[in-house]
């Protein structure tokens, strides 16, 4: 299920199951602070509650809960992201019981662990068992495939990208009828460059201590080895060899306990002797002024990532994007040689090539400002048309009607912002 145009204006329209009413979803999430399932939950629960369906969220507690219920869904904390078997069943039968007392007629999961829950759940209960995949989940053995496997067992599966839908295709051999894509949405108003003022990009390179004319290569998310900023780090090593001078590489974002992947990069950094060009910053509340401020935002991941928001988000602020070719598939970026060089809103290199990055990071500063603004301003351009609340709305909609036996809504109808 592919992207959609949209009008941008809040519609009444309301998906109902064949009874004519409104729907309910049980969503089953890991946690709610930084995740892209946790965003994920965030976004189910607007898209549903906007439209006159009912959601309502299990998961951790975590900073978006306030967000959860602002949307107008209903939050109930529970440890649905244990692996622990035992847990896992004790779930399953709460879930069941939530279910039945919610009358809930799909249960949706974003996470494997919850998963396992969700699926016994939504088989006792009779109901359909939907899935969402946000990224491509390492297998190193047999075990860790069948405990990923739980993901296309649902009776209906998202993906948030094309890429992601190859690869559930590839590895599981699920059907082509039962994937649908349908990706993120981005909110394109708050990442708007036309609304952030000089001050605010000033405050950030401040926070950062950075000149003017100093060029800021941005990293953001989690510090996760499967983000591949050991690559960076060695990319950044290759420029200083190359002369480049006048330029800062900051990562933006949290380990999440995750110290001892976070103490590598350290002593990486220090191995490279690229402490002078290299910063690692606590998460930024101003991420659309962190994006402003930067030259080039990148992506080095090394395991498929779906579809990352910052780097929509960075497209949307028309800077410059270089992802690695499993960062970020062709319907996230466009990059040659899938696009001519006129319609390039980023650049791609191969996954773990750090001599690749520095080449394309070499690439990027050496274009003419006029060249670099126009590529900014196509990404902005492909994020809009492609990302937007409303358009992503009406696909995830169309998406519950098929999946629960209802008629499709009108592609033209969508939720506002």
């Amino acid at each position: 299920m592919t992207g959609v145009p949209a009008r941008e204006s809040r519609a009444d329209k309301r998906i109902a199951l064949p009874t004519g009413k409104p729907i309910t979803v049980l969503i089953v999430a890991p946690g709610l602070d930084s995740g892209a399932a946790d965003a994920g939950a965030v976004e189910l629960s607007r898209i549903l509650t906007q439209s006159g369906n009912k959601a309502i969220v299990v998961s951790l507690a975590g900073r978006l809960v306030a967000d959860v219920t602002a949307a107008g869904a209903s939050f109930i904390a529970l440890d649905v992201s244990s692996n622990n078997p035992a847990v896992m069943l004790r779930n399953a039968f709460i879930l069941a019981r939530l279910a039945r007392e919610r009358r809930c007629d799909a249960i949706h999961a974003l996470g494997r662990s919850g998963a396992w829950s969700a699926c016994l759940a939504a088989r006792f209960c009779r109901v359909p068992f939907l899935t969402s995949w946000y990224k491509g989940f390492r297998e190193q053995n047999l075990l860790k495939h069948l405990y990923n496997g739980i993901m296309t067992r649902g009776d209906h599966v998202i993906a948030v990208s094309e890429q992601i839908a190859q690869l559930i295709h590839d590895r599981y051999g699920t059907p082509w009828d039962r994937i649908a894509v349908v990706p993120c949405s981005i909110d394109v108003t708050r990442f708007d460059p036309a609304t952030v003022g000089r001050e605010r990009i000033e405050a950030m390179r401040e926070t950062w201590g950075v000149q003017r004319d100093t060029k800021v290569i941005l990293v953001t998310g989690r510090i996760l080895r499967r983000k591949g900023h050991d690559v960076v780090v060695r990319a950044v090593r290759r420029l200083k060899d190359m002369g480049l001078k006048d330029f800062l590489c900051v990562f933006v974002g949290e380990d999440r306990g995750r110290t001892h992947y976070t103490g590598e990069l350290w002593d990486l950094v220090l191995a490279t002797d690229t402490m002078g060009v290299i910063r690692i910053a606590a998460p930024i509340a101003d991420m659309a002024a962190a994006y402003a401020a930067a030259a080039a935002v990148v992506s080095g991941a090394v395991q498929p990532e779906g579809v990352q928001r910052a780097i929509l988000e960075a497209q949307a602020m028309g800077r410059p994007v270089i992802v690695s070719d499993l960062a970020a598939g062709a319907d996230v970026v466009l990059a040659p040689p899938g696009v001519p060089e006129s319609r390039i809103t980023g650049l791609r290199f191969p996954a773990g090539d750090d001599a690749a990055l520095a080449a394309a990071l070499l690439r990027l500063f050496s274009m003419p400002e006029p060249t670099r603004r126009a590529l900014g301003s196509r990404g902005r351009d492909w994020v809009v048309g492609h990302f937007n609340p409303p358009a992503v709305a009406t696909q995830m909609l169309q998406f519950y009607a098929q999946a629960l036996g209802a008629e499709k809504i009108d592609g033209r109808s969508a939720v506002g912002t």
